[in-house]
């Protein structure tokens, strides 16, 4: 973005949650997704940008923020350096007002700001504890549904064929010692099978995607009381690489949604998480602040 907030390049790298990858692989991903954009935009190789704001997942917590700034700042010792959490930049990228996001993806969280200014979070918690709802969650039920079809009548269903054929795995004792060893990399992956399924009338599908709308759908109810936002108007964003690609369950969702909020204006965030990430560094570019970032503006992982 330069200075008159014009996108003039955009670019996508690897995960970058320290807390699930590790601190070098983020700022790898970091550093690969920054030069890959710097590049896209032909800025000259004499120039270094003003700032930069990081966004992440694992950020919440104070000495996990700072590590990453550290990083970020001998990275770019040219530039300011802000961190936030994607919670930050998904309300930012909510606009202004009162407002919630549901995100679903390979997890799942809601972040909301009533009229007053206050912030809440609700989920988020990582897959060993939580994340109903959320793609991994999809996954994991899946396979659970399968192997006890399985169990029940010696057979594969067709949802069981076709996680099998997904993973490349030719039985369930395979896919219990990939996921044990690798969960990340096989249960987020098993959502556009049961979302393909579903959207042809499986019913067997049909039903986890349901259980997950009501799962994500409760995430927003919570803030909803939480910042007494039910019987008002707001903004509800939904955001996150679920969505878009099930009719099923964005419908089961809609409808749950509208129930819960008849005033809300329900739709996609008005701009991307990156481009709010890049608007509040030209916001720290311009105003003469130092690196770090407001600590107590950012929305802490786990509150």
């Amino acid at each position: 973005m330069d200075e008159s907030a014009r996108i003039l390049a955009q670019a996508q790298a690897g995960p970058s949650n320290p807390l699930r990858v590790g601190f070098g692989a983020a700022i790898s991903s970091i550093r690969e997704a920054a030069r890959q954009a710097v590049s896209l935009a032909k800025v000259p190789d004499n120039l270094a940008a003003a700032a930069i704001c990081a966004g992440l997942a694992g950020a919440g917590p104070a000495e996990s923020a700072e590590k990453i700034r550290a990083l970020l700042a001998a990275e770019f010792p040219e530039s300011k350096v802000e961190i936030r959490t994607d919670l930050d930049l998904a309300l930012a990228a909510a606009g202004d007002g009162p407002a919630i996001v549901l995100l679903a993806g390979t997890g799942s969280f809601a972040v909301g700001r009533n009229g007053a200014g206050e912030t809440a979070r609700a989920g988020g918690y990582g897959s060993q504890i939580g994340d109903e709802g959320s793609a991994y969650d999809i996954g994991r039920r899946a396979v659970l549904t399968a192997m006890h079809e399985y169990d029940r009548t010696e057979a594969d269903a067709l949802l069981g064929q076709r996680l099998l054929r997904e993973l490349c795995c030719a039985s369930w004792p395979e896919v219990q010692a990939r996921a044990q060893a690798a969960s990340d990399e096989v249960f987020p992956r098993l959502f556009s099978v049961v979302a393909s399924l579903a959207d042809t009338n499986d019913s067997t599908a049909q039903d986890i995607l349901r259980a997950a709308a009501f799962d994500l759908a409760a995430l927003a109810q919570n803030l909803a009381e939480r910042l007494h936002l039910r019987d008002t108007r707001f903004s509800l964003a939904k955001t996150g690489g679920m969505f878009g690609r099930c009719k099923f369950l964005e419908t089961e969702l809609d409808e749950l949604l509208r129930v819960s909020f008849p005033r809300a204006e329900i739709g996609a965030l008005r701009i991307s998480p990156a481009e709010a990430a890049a608007r509040l560094a030209l916001r720290l570019a311009n105003s003469g602040g130092t690196a770090g970032g407001d600590a107590a503006s950012r929305i802490p992982e786990g509150q």
